[in-house]
């Protein structure tokens, strides 16, 4: 089964009631999910990268390298702005960092800290926050902040599922 490219994917926000509570304990888990699921993905397959696309390690580090924007994010909901900041839609950060050089497990606990701060961030947050909105700058449509933490943990899910996807071609 192919999954949609992310950047072809569409979204909707339309859920008036408030699920950040929900979205808070996706993000949460996130990185225990990636813990378990590197238990079964043997070391040779982490550097393979099927057709030229980004290894396992790779994905992991990506998660990582994204987590300044959604932190930039945050702060732009919060400091009133009514665009949230671009994202670099080349993703040069993972390609120039050298993910396959670093061990799974340095790999895994960055992701984690960083993480672990971006939900310190957001898990007291009130609900005039939570619902303010900015425009997404890609995908030209309002988001509010609990929907720019639901595109997160679906972008955290994406890219599971192409680790899941990469473990498998072995």
């Amino acid at each position: 089964m192919k999954q949609t490219q992310w950047f072809d994917r569409k979204f909707n926000f339309d859920n008036q009631q408030n699920i950040f509570p929900s979205i808070i304990e996706r993000l949460t888990g996130t990185p225990a999910r990636l813990d378990e699921k590197m238990k079964s993905v043997p070391a040779a397959v982490l550097e393979t990268k099927p057709g030229g696309t980004w290894s396992i390690k790779e994905n992991i580090g990506h998660l990582t390298d994204l987590e300044p924007l959604w932190q930039g994010r945050l702060e732009d909901f919060l400091n009133g702005e009514k665009e949230l900041r671009p994202t670099d839609l080349a993703n040069r950060k993972t390609d120039e960092a050298n993910h396959n050089a670093k061990s799974l497990d340095e790999l895994l606990k960055d992701f984690r800290q960083t993480r672990m701060h971006t939900i310190h961030l957001i898990e007291d947050l009130d609900d005039e926050i939570i619902f303010r909105s900015a425009l997404h700058p890609r995908l030209k449509t309002p988001m509010r902040t609990m929907d720019s933490f639901l595109f997160v943990a679906e972008h955290d899910d994406h890219h599971l599922a192409r680790i899941t996807e990469i473990a498998r071609m072995r």
